[in-house]
């Protein structure tokens, strides 16, 4: 497999979980459990794979530092930073854009960390990916608010977002087995998130369908991360994946329209059509 293969079938995986996870705000499911969903689920695809294949799950006590900072940091904390983000930014497209860069920021640091590759093309294609993303993201409908906490939240999920891509190219290039570190990610995320459920007292209240839906997003967000890290390992920058990562708002843009009935104006076209033609740039 090369990395843009890898790459494909992530951005083919975040699709659907996207708009499973589109789908489950529908069926008013609480982000809590589709959160959990993202972590235990994968959790226990992760597990049995590794049983089939005989992988020991042991691990330095430095890569075990390094995951739980990770992993308690980058990962849940991001996640969690970011959502406050869009929800306390006067435009939610814009906190996504800003954290969305951090392809940018990875990019650039993998050439010094990594001798990584990275071509005047690959540097077109990576900033027309975030110009193109802004036009579809961006609503120019803004709310007015006298609060700047949203920037700091944001510049947050920036650096943990670009700071977790460089970490979990730093550990797969050590040779250390993906599965064992999405293992013990998601491990950790979901004792994180099973700790938020008890605190907030989350009650679950869902349906065959609603559970099919969550499932859906287990299963899309196993291969997401799996083709991720694989991505990682073969790619010539891992910000290349990264900017695959990023061209999925497009995709979901298109399908959310077809299947929630989204808005799809013009300034969205035109971006969608932009990132295919970026992606494009990047994969020749």
């Amino acid at each position: 497999m090369n990395w843009i293969l890898s790459s494909l079938i992530m951005l083919l995986s975040s699709v659907i979980a996207y708009l499973a996870i589109r789908s489950a705000k529908k069926q008013k499911i609480e982000v809590d459990f589709q959160n959990l969903a993202m972590f235990m689920l994968p959790g226990f695809v992760y597990i049995l794979l590794i049983g089939l294949n005989n992988i020991s799950l042991k691990i330095s006590l430095k890569e075990l530092l390094i995951l739980l900072g990770n992993g308690i940091l980058f990962s849940w904390l991001g996640n969690f930073i970011s959502l406050k983000a869009l929800k306390e930014a006067p435009n939610p497209g814009y906190s996504l854009i800003i954290s969305k860069s951090y392809v940018v920021m990875t990019s650039v640091l993998s050439v010094w960390l990594f001798s990584s590759e990275l071509t005047p093309k690959s540097i077109l294609a990576i900033f027309m990916i975030i110009i193109f993303s802004a036009l579809i993201i961006i609503d120019k409908k803004s709310e007015q608010t006298g609060s700047k906490r949203w920037l700091l939240y944001t510049f947050y999920a920036f650096f943990a977002w670009g700071f977790q891509a460089l970490i979990l190219k730093y550990l797969s290039d050590t040779g250390l087995n993906k599965l064992v570190i999405l293992i013990y990610l998601n491990s950790i995320g979901s004792i994180l998130i099973l700790s938020q459920i008890i605190i907030n007292k989350s009650k679950l209240v869902i349906d065959k369908f609603s559970l099919t839906t969550i499932g859906i997003i287990g299963i899309a967000w196993s291969g997401f991360n799996y083709f991720m890290m694989e991505g990682y390992k073969l790619a010539p920058n891992p910000g290349y994946i990264n900017a695959v990562n990023t061209t999925s708002i497009a995709f979901v843009t298109i399908f959310s329209a077809l299947l929630f009935k989204d808005e799809l104006n013009i300034r969205k076209v035109i971006g969608v059509l932009g990132i295919m033609g970026s992606l494009i740039i990047l994969f020749t």
